[in-house]
């Protein structure tokens, strides 16, 4: 496919916020933790692909570290199938967008036509208990204006409200990492990894409908202005519902 601008508006292309979280360590099993590759670059080449601007944000902004699973180059070549993060890694330019994440309190979201969160382990221990997040989230669906939420980030849906106090999913259809891939992940290292399960608390909510489909098949969700994607194959799968919503 040719990149293309946005041939609705060739002067003012449609703009994505990607939001990943800034490193963390995991108290579960000490390692350190960031955002999964995958989930920002596959949607970054959707987006790109269809003439969005697209820019990179952090809650701290600067330097952003990965998953190292998650990593085409890494040692253990769980990842190494992954051609678009490889390329997206090893371009100076693109390598750049991650090693200044956008501070997201000095960006102004209201002005991007979608904000989309990506996953990895670290934002069960950051997005979780961030609030600047939660109200992203909040702000956003109440607003009525388009907000993506993939893997392990859609646990930030667990805990953020709409300014009645009812939770943002709250009748809504959503997705976001099942059990059976925490399972095959613990077995994978012989420990568990996260410190709870996003489908154990999400079916424990009244007044949502939460869903997952196959263990590490593409998956995402449309519901009004929040789409969501179950694991991390299932970035671009969200990518395009957006750029599908956005009408180009």
């Amino acid at each position: 496919m040719v990149a293309t601008v946005d041939i609705l508006n060739p002067d003012k292309p449609k703009r994505v916020l990607i939001v990943a979280s800034n490193p963390a360590v995991s108290r579960q099993t000490g390692w350190p933790i960031g955002f999964w590759w995958s989930e920002l670059t596959h949607p970054y080449w959707e987006f790109t692909e269809h003439g969005y601007q697209v820019d990179i944000a952090s809650p701290e902004g600067g330097a952003l570290e990965a998953d190292s699973w998650s990593d085409p180059l890494d040692d253990t070549g769980y990842s190494a199938h992954d051609l678009i993060s490889l390329g997206f890694k090893t371009s100076p330019t693109h390598a750049a967008l991650v090693r200044n994440s956008l501070k997201l309190a000095e960006v102004d979201t209201d002005s991007y036509d979608a904000v989309f969160l990506v996953g990895g382990q670290a934002p069960m221990y950051t997005f979780y208990e961030d609030t600047r997040i939660h109200d992203l989230v909040s702000a956003r669906v109440t607003a009525n204006t388009l907000t993506a939420v993939v893997c392990h980030a859609t646990c930030v849906l667990l805990k953020a409200t709409l300014p009645d106090g009812r939770l943002v999913v709250d009748g809504r259809t959503w997705t976001g990492f099942a059990n059976s891939e925490e399972d095959f992940a613990d077995e994978f290292v012989g420990q568990q990894i996260q410190p709870f399960r996003i489908e154990d608390d999400a079916r424990k909510l009244d007044g949502t409908n939460f869903i997952v489909q196959s263990r590490f098949k593409p998956h995402a969700v449309r519901d009004g202005n929040l789409i969501t994607g179950q694991q991390q194959y299932s970035g671009a799968a969200a990518a395009k519902l957006v750029i599908e919503a956005l009408g180009a």
